[in-house]
């Protein structure tokens, strides 16, 4: 097979196992030519000619063979090694798989790194003690031990962990891995009565990274292997990282020693996202897309609107911006504060805090020092009309309520008259400071 072969083989791979883990795993591989029908291949590490020879050495093989039918075996040597290792026929598993067969890893997501970690208040301990971890020096905590809720950052920090690591130095072997996937494997090695392998594999580990470990509470010989590994490593000083949904102590059926064993390197709590923290992900965020739309517009406000109102998760935080640019680019409209609450009136829904227009009246009026009837009465004096209109902007940010529903809770009024009271307010805010500052201090309130 000439290089030029490999050249076309790899964009038919690329298009059938993804980009993400094209550029993971397959990319990296450099073809050295084929030796008595064996396709050798040079990998930057023992770990990653391991991992490709398990999950994709079926696919490469057929893949091969189609151009070149005399290739028979794949070989991986690490780069500057006359080592090769040899890769899984392309047949059903027997009797004689190698050790390495069992190793488990989970793709790395190549845009999980700390480059595009965005760092708040909430998250700044636990992105400062993912950076320490992820230098490779001496070991100070260990394990650390991330948790939080879903889409706060944990994946993206473990993540961002093994990229770095093995960044700065490719030989370290680093595996990452879900609760799930360890569990898989070790079930598997009981049934295939290859326990003493599995146990070889996973103490030969320089840092071990285990994602959701939360899975494992409740399925005891799991535990009970999982404890023996732990307890492994530590000894021999190797790095483990963990993450979880909650703190071990909170984890329901996780045994007592796994527990203490976890709370005895650094626990750290990614905490609910802050409206700054949220506004510069989408800020972060809105460079990426407008990289792929370059002639879409959005409006000012858009990012505080949507930082406002989808608070608990990241995940669906970004996933609405994204189908925010997409539906603009597809309508081809500028993209507007009516744009997207039509776009993602679904995802408000779901957001909603359940904060009514009432209660935003209310603490209107109690900021203002006015009664609740002047507010919402007749009454055109602008001590009244300023915090009506405040209260009509809050209303039309922080609920999902139409402009004339908004308008018949004050007064019965016109949602031209609500609409003038927004845009007011918008202008407002950017030219006086007091009108901001009493909009952030009355979101606060209500948020509380």
């Amino acid at each position: 097979m000439t290089q030029e072969q490999w050249g076309a083989l790899q964009d038919r791979l690329c298009k059938t196992v993804g980009e993400n883990n094209y550029k993971t795993w397959i990319r990296p591989l450099s073809y050295d030519g084929t030796n008595d029908g064996v396709a050798v291949f040079e990998v930057p590490t023992n770990f990653m000619g391991t991992y490709v020879s398990q999950n994709y050495g079926d696919l490469l093989l057929s893949q091969l063979t189609s151009v070149a039918s005399h290739i028979r075996r794949i070989q991986f040597k690490v780069a500057n090694s006359d080592r090769p290792r040899a890769a899984a026929p392309a047949k059903a598993k027997t009797a004689t798989t190698t050790v390495s067969d069992l190793l488990p890893s989970a793709p790395l997501e190549s845009k999980f790194t700390f480059d595009t970690f965005v760092v708040g208040k909430p998250n700044e301990l636990a992105h400062a003690a993912a950076r320490r971890v992820a230098e490779g020096g001496p070991v100070t905590f260990n394990p650390l031990f991330l948790y939080g809720g879903v889409g706060l950052g944990k994946t993206h920090l473990m993540h961002a962990i093994s990229w770095e690591l093995r960044n700065r130095n490719p030989e370290l072997n680093v595996l990452y891995l879900s609760a799930e996937q360890f569990m898989y494997r070790f079930v598997q090695a009981l049934r295939e009565r290859r326990m003493m392998d599995f146990k070889e594999l996973f103490r030969s580990v320089d840092v071990l990274m285990v994602d959701d470990v939360q899975f494992i509470a409740g399925k005891d010989s799991t535990q009970e292997e999982f404890f023996h590994t732990f307890n492994a490593l530590v000894d021999q000083n190797k790095q483990i990282i963990i993450s979880g949904d909650r703190a071990p102590d909170e984890i329901k059926d996780l045994e007592n020693r796994i527990r203490s064993r976890l709370q005895s390197g650094l626990v750290v709590d990614l905490h609910p996202t802050d409206y700054e923290l949220r506004l510069g992900i989408l800020q972060t965020k809105v460079d990426a897309q407008t990289a792929l739309y370059p002639d879409l517009d959005i409006d000012h406000g858009v990012l505080e609107f949507l930082a406002h109102r989808i608070s608990t998760n990241v995940r669906v935080l970004e996933g609405a911006l994204t189908r925010l640019f997409a539906f603009a680019s597809l309508v081809g409209k500028r993209i507007t504060l009516d744009l997207t609450q039509d776009c993602l009136a679904d995802v408000l829904r779901a957001s909603e805090r359940k904060i009514s227009i009432e209660e935003i009246q209310r603490k209107v009026a109690e900021h203002y020092n006015i009664r609740l009837s002047d507010m919402i009465g007749p009454k055109r004096v602008r001590n009244y009309a300023r915090p009506r209109q405040v209260a009509m902007y809050l209303c039309k940010q922080m609920t999902s309520r139409s402009l004339p529903e908004i308008g018949r809770r004050f007064g019965g009024r016109d949602h031209t008259t609500v609409m003038h009271g927004v845009k007011r307010i918008e202008e407002l805010k950017v030219q006086d400071g007091q009108i901001a500052e009493d909009l952030e201090l009355l979101r606060r309130a209500l948020e509380a």
